[in-house]
C-alpha cells in the first residue's frame, strides 16, 4: 500500500513530505516495491518554489553557500553567475574517486531510497524534475555503480553519492535489470532523459548520509531477524529439553523495567 497518501496502491511507497520507514527503504530495496511521488499540487508546488527561490538567489547575486560561493575552505569566494550554473557539474565530477568493491544493487535501491525520502521533505532547492528521476531510477531498476570506500563521512557521503548524482545526468556506470552499461544507454532504455543539475541541487543530492543510513536500515533489518530467530530457537530449545517454564515466568519479568526482555 501506499504510505504517507491518500491514495492506495498495492506495492507502492509514497514519496512526499510525509515520514519514510526502515521498512519503507527495505520494501524499494529488496522486496520489490515500487516508488511514486505525490501528485499533489500543493506539494509540487511547495517543491517548486525551493528550487525556484535558489534562481531568484543567483539572480540577486547574493553570496550563498554553494550556489554562488566556492565549497568548504573556499565558502568565502564567490563566483560569477555563469560559473555558478556549471558548478553543480564540477562538483560531482570531482568527487568521482571512489574505490573498492560496488555497493550490491539492493544497497544502491536504498540509498537511491534514503536519498529520496530526505530530499522530498521540500527544504534542498531541487526541482520536482529531479525527485521523478529518482523515483524512474526504482521503478526501472537503474542503481549507479557505487565504490565503497573512499567517502568522509561526516561532512556527508560525498564521494559515493556523487556516482548517483553522475547516473541522474546519464554519465558514469550503472546496472540496470542486472546488466552492467553505461548510464546514458540505461536511460535511453528506460526512455528517460538526462538531468542538468541546476544550482545547490548537485550539493543537495550528495551532501547527506544516505549511504551509510541505508547499510544501517540493512543491517538493522538483518539484526531484527537475527533476534526474533534467536528468540524461537532459545523457546524450541527450552521446549524440547523439558526446561524449566518457571524461569520465563511473567511475573518475573514484570518486576525488571526492560520492554524488549518483558516482551
Amino acid at each position: 500500500m501506499i504510505k504517507n497518501s491518500n491514495a492506495v496502491i498495492r506495492n507502492t511507497i509514497c514519496f512526499d513530505n510525509g515520514l519514510v520507514t526502515i521498512d519503507n527503504v527495505i520494501d524499494l530495496s529488496e522486496n520489490g516495491f515500487k516508488a511514486q511521488l505525490s501528485t499533489d499540487k500543493d506539494y509540487l508546488s511547495f517543491i517548486q518554489r525551493g528550487a525556484d527561490y535558489v534562481m531568484q538567489l543567483l539572480v540577486e547575486g547574493k553570496p550563498v553557500y554553494g550556489i554562488n560561493t566556492g565549497l568548504g575552505d573556499s565558502c568565502d569566494v564567490v563566483i560569477s553567475n555563469q560559473l555558478a550554473l556549471a558548478l553543480p557539474k564540477h562538483l560531482v565530477t570531482y568527487h568521482g574517486c571512489g574505490l573498492g568493491a560496488y555497493f550490491s544493487s539492493k544497497q544502491a535501491r536504498a540509498i537511491i531510497a534514503v536519498r529520496l525520502a530526505s530530499l522530498a521533505k521540500g527544504y534542498s532547492g531541487i526541482r520536482p524534475l529531479l525527485l521523478q528521476q529518482l523515483v524512474a531510477f526504482l521503478n526501472h531498476d537503474i542503481t549507479p555503480l557505487i565504490p565503497s570506500e573512499g567517502s568522509v563521512g561526516a561532512s556527508g557521503d560525498l564521494t559515493p553519492l556523487s556516482y548517483l548524482a553522475a547516473a541522474l545526468c546519464g554519465e558514469r556506470e550503472v546496472s540496470c535489470k542486472g546488466e552492467r552499461m553505461q548510464a546514458r544507454k540505461a536511460l535511453d532504455l528506460a526512455k528517460l532523459s538526462s538531468l542538468v543539475l541546476q544550482p545547490k541541487e548537485a550539493l543537495a543530492l550528495m551532501n547527506g548520509t544516505s549511504v551509510m543510513t541505508a547499510l544501517a536500515c540493512e543491517a538493522y533489518t538483518r539484526a531484527h531477524y537475527l533476534m526474533q530467530l534467536a528468540t524461537r530457537i532459545t523457546a524450541m530449545a527450552s521446549y524440547a529439553l523439558d526446561g524449566n517454564a518457571y524461569h520465563f515466568d511473567e511475573f518475573l519479568f514484570s518486576l525488571k523495567p526492560h520492554a524488549g526482555q518483558q516482551k
